[in-house]
């Protein structure tokens, strides 16, 4: 799965960033047997909380908006049935974790180093069969044999989730996580995550009618670059509080006024590139909308020839001609609106920095 596309889906084996490859939710997968999954929670992902072996039939497991990564080895893919569950207060979103785009090909890519020395363990009990074959017969090695079948199931998937997990935590300034924001740093994020959430997941979109390939590269990497300036802003306002708290000097509180004005600078140029992100979502669902409507008319346009054979039979031609007539223009004048929309949606993108 290329990292930034969303889709209804999970293939059943493999890594996924939370936010970034996948999106949060409740999936199911009609058969779990002897599969297992892993959730990486907590900040940076540092809690696993996994279940194997999954019995056999439908699995549902929930995906939520603050887990990092998911990690799953299932023979079916997984279904996203339902949205994330709503907060039961009126609070703002939390805005998830923001990965490097290029975290999670490296972890894979260590991770798959790695591999072969997790059949050690089954290799090493079979060797040890086979040394006490001579002396405690031939059931002691089959009994050995199982013992390493055992082991070569349940040894990838803890290793790797163990592994994985400690690659996680060395990569620790490849990934933010929301308590590495302050109220006001969260806010800007949260904004930046709901406008890249409406462009991937616009029809739009995901019909290639805008620019699908680069968006699937350059919006998460405009919300990880966003979310890094986010994270220094958030701890040099901490570090001016604390400043501030021990200032009883006029000198003091003149020579933090200029440290302010320049972090007041960057706030004001990061929300600018993150309005500049919401124009993008804004004219995307205003293109999905004109869609919408075209397709709506473009159904009943299919229906105009039973109009026509209608009137035909009732009233005289001239009548008839211009309703339909009437139809089409609405149907042209409606697509004139769909290309004028993507139109501006392309603009909007290319508003973004580079």
């Amino acid at each position: 799965m290329t990292s930034g596309t969303w889709s209804d889906s999970i293939p059943g084996v493999g890594t996924f960033f939370v936010g970034i490859d996948v999106a949060p939710g409740r999936y199911r997968c009609d058969q779990g047997k002897g599969g297992w999954w892993v959730r990486f929670t907590g900040p940076g992902g540092g809690d696993p909380v996994g279940s194997w072996p999954l019995p056999a039939g439908p699995v549902e497991i929930e995906i939520a908006r603050t887990d990092f990564a998911f990690e799953t080895h299932v023979s079916t893919y997984w279904r996203r049935i339902a949205p994330p569950r709503a907060a039961e207060d009126a609070a703002p979103a939390e805005p998830r974790p923001v990965a490097d785009p290029a975290l999670r090909a490296e972890l894979d890519t260590l991770v798959a180093r790695r591999r072969p020395l997790m059949w050690l363990a089954p290799l090493s009990v079979l060797g040890l069969g086979l040394v006490g074959h001579p002396l405690l017969g031939s059931l002691w090695l089959i009994a050995l044999g199982m013992l390493a079948v055992l082991v070569a199931l349940g040894t990838p998937s803890v290793s790797l989730d163990l592994r994985r997990a400690r690659e996680l935590e060395r990569s620790r300034d490849r990934y933010f996580v929301p308590d590495d924001f302050d109220d006001e740093g969260r806010a800007l994020l949260a904004r930046v995550q709901a406008a890249v959430d409406a462009v991937t997941t616009s029809e739009v979109n995901r019909e290639g009618m805008l620019d699908a390939v680069a968006n699937a590269v350059t919006l998460p990497r405009q919300e990880w670059e966003i979310a890094q300036v986010l994270a220094r802003q958030s701890k040099l306002r901490a570090e001016q509080r604390e400043l501030a708290e021990g200032a009883t000097l006029p000198e003091v509180e003149a020579a933090l006024r200029p440290l302010r004005a320049k972090l007041d600078v960057s706030v004001e140029a990061v929300t600018r590139r993150v309005e500049a992100l919401e124009r993008y979502a804004r004219s995307a669902r205003e293109a999905d909308e004109a869609l919408h409507a075209q397709r709506h008319l473009e159904t009943i346009a299919e229906k105009a020839h039973e109009y026509d054979e209608l009137l035909a039979d009732t009233v005289r031609d001239d009548l008839a001609l211009p309703a339909i007539e009437r139809l089409h223009g609405q149907s042209h004048e409606l697509v004139r609106t769909l290309r004028e929309r993507l139109a501006r949606a392309a603009e909007a993108a290319d508003e973004l920095p580079p």
